[in-house]
């Protein structure tokens, strides 16, 4: 039987749904007749078309409302909860939705892209913290990784959506992608009212007899139990020796002191940022229009071909990310991805791009790129930046990781179709720019062989003690020595400097 804490983090999972379905219906939308006659301009053959300026604004506005919404998260995240929190943020996104569906210029649609974009970027940074914080440890990678797993579930259901409706001789052609959002940000909401907060944040407020009862649901066994009371003892221990170590302030995320706070946030800022230089929002923003100016035939169908890849493999690295570890798979991603990458640029300058083949090789590895991208960098980005930071720097560090992948969104978003497009005032660079994304890739094994550690089946606060006496590439043998001796914080705290191999020892099962 599934605990609470397990169906708490696949539950709220879900509103990665509104992440990647925000994100995936632009691409289709774009190209529908109804939506450029109202936002294109005329052109002398009597057809619509965007301005690349229209279309960098539609596309990559909604990534600079995310952006703000994730960095002012942390300040209500930390204010009046998780849970609260998440609600403040789909009411933001609820308007947002409601004026993309009754806009009918481009500052209001702009606007409203701007407005969802809060509450996606809100939720992006709240979700992760909240599973991170209730989920069960031996099983927090797959609770967290669910998360990017219904982004990538948006995503497709967006591309699905908008080729039902695409034919559609009126406005609702676009309009009903749009709004049946509504659905998706109602579904959590009724969510949030019946589930628990975090138990960490209601310490952090000091409220413990209802941190306890938290625990007790999330663990699923009565507020007395050796289990719960456990618990407990090791997370507010972890909560007095960090405050000891400083401050929770925004200034102590970028101090490396004793807990090393400034290279765990900023390894999780990078490996955000690194998510979006992959180049995989190139294909879910611009893929539509970018197979249609390949040649491709039906290139709709295409792009819902590349979500179904993104959703069937997500689940494996669902599944290693308790099995195999963090560490060797976020590697094996971003050497996968380069070489992917790479053939698809080289075959772009070898081949004219009317080459029925290159074509069909094209296609072909940018779902094998896909597939890598959804099996590591998908899911891992996520469990890694929400598990590795300090505990009261927790939703700071977080937000600061979600809006280093915002901004890095917006930049690409809005930056792609001058290097993509041809004519003038464009780079006109077409396959060429995956070699720009593959370069990155490339930079993003070697940033994750020296800065990733192997945190698989520890509890927070174990993982606090991995750095304070590890480093990345000495963490899979101090997680061992970690689980095996089952060292953890008891109900005293260690003291600042003092080693783990010293640390109390206890042989409760806390999750």
């Amino acid at each position: 039987m599934l605990s609470l804490g397990v169906i708490l983090g696949l539950f709220a999972s879900f509103a990665g749904f509104l992440f990647g379905y925000d994100t995936g219906y632009i691409s289709g939308c774009k190209e529908m007749p109804a939506f450029l006659q109202v936002y294109g301009d005329l052109q002398s053959d009597g057809t619509y078309k965007l301005s690349t300026q229209t279309d960098s604004i539609i596309t990559s506005i909604l990534s600079a409302g995310t952006f703000f919404g994730a960095l002012f998260a942390a300040t209500i995240g930390d204010a009046v909860g998780r849970r609260r929190g998440i609600l403040i943020y789909l009411v933001l996104f609820a308007i947002g939705v409601a004026l993309q569906t009754a806009g009918k210029s481009l500052g209001a649609f702009a606007a409203g892209r701007v407005l969802a974009g809060l509450g996606v970027g809100g939720t992006s940074t709240l979700v992760p913290v909240y599973q991170a914080e209730c989920a069960p440890r031996k099983l927090r990678g797959f609770c967290v990784s669910c998360y990017q797993f219904f982004i990538t579930v948006g995503l497709l259901i967006a591309a699905v959506v908008v080729n039902a409706t695409k034919g559609r001789p009126d406005a609702s052609a676009y309009q009903i992608p749009i709004a049946v959002q509504f659905i998706w940000g109602t579904i959590i909401a009724v969510g949030m009212f019946v589930l628990p907060e975090s138990p960490r944040w209601l310490l952090m407020r000091d409220r413990h007899e209802e941190a306890k009862a938290s625990l007790s649901k999330v663990i699923g066994q009565s507020t007395d139990s050796r289990a719960v009371l456990d618990e407990y003892d090791e997370i507010y221990a972890t909560l007095q020796k960090e405050r000891a170590l400083g401050g929770g302030s925004w200034i102590d995320c970028f101090r490396n002191g004793e807990n090393k706070a400034r290279q765990r946030i900023l390894t999780g800022m990078i490996l955000q940022a690194c998510t979006q230089l992959s180049g995989i929002n190139f294909i879910f923003y611009y893929g539509t229009s970018f197979f249609s100016n390949s040649g491709i035939a039906n290139p709709f169908l295409i792009t819902v071909i590349t979500n179904v890849v993104n959703v069937v493999m997500t689940v494996p690295g669902m599944l290693s990310a308790d099995f195999i570890g963090r560490r060797p798979m976020v590697m094996y991603g971003a050497a996968g991805m380069a070489v992917c990458q790479f053939i698809v640029a080289a075959v772009g300058v070898a081949t004219p791009i009317s080459d029925k083949t290159s074509q069909s090789v094209l296609v072909a590895f940018v779902c094998i790129f896909i597939a890598h991208f959804a099996a590591t960098f998908g899911p891992f980005s996520w469990i890694v930046t929400s598990e590795i930071p300090p505990y009261n720097l927790r939703t700071k560090s977080m937000a600061l990781s979600t809006a280093s992948n915002w901004l890095l969104n917006f930049a690409i978003g809005y930056a792609t179709p001058y290097m993509v497009n041809t004519g003038p005032g464009n780079a006109g660079l077409q396959t060429n720019v995956f070699w720009i994304w593959g370069g990155f890739c490339l930079l993003a094994f070697v940033f994750a062989y020296f800065m990733i550690p192997e945190t698989k089946q520890l509890s927070l606060e174990q993982i606090d003690l991995l750095y304070l006496d590890s480093t990345p590439r000495t963490s899979a043998k101090f997680r061992r020595h970690l689980i095996q001796d089952n060292v953890h914080l008891g109900t005293t705290p260690i003291a600042v400097g003092e080693k783990a191999d010293v640390a109390h020892l206890d042989n409760s099962s806390s999750v």
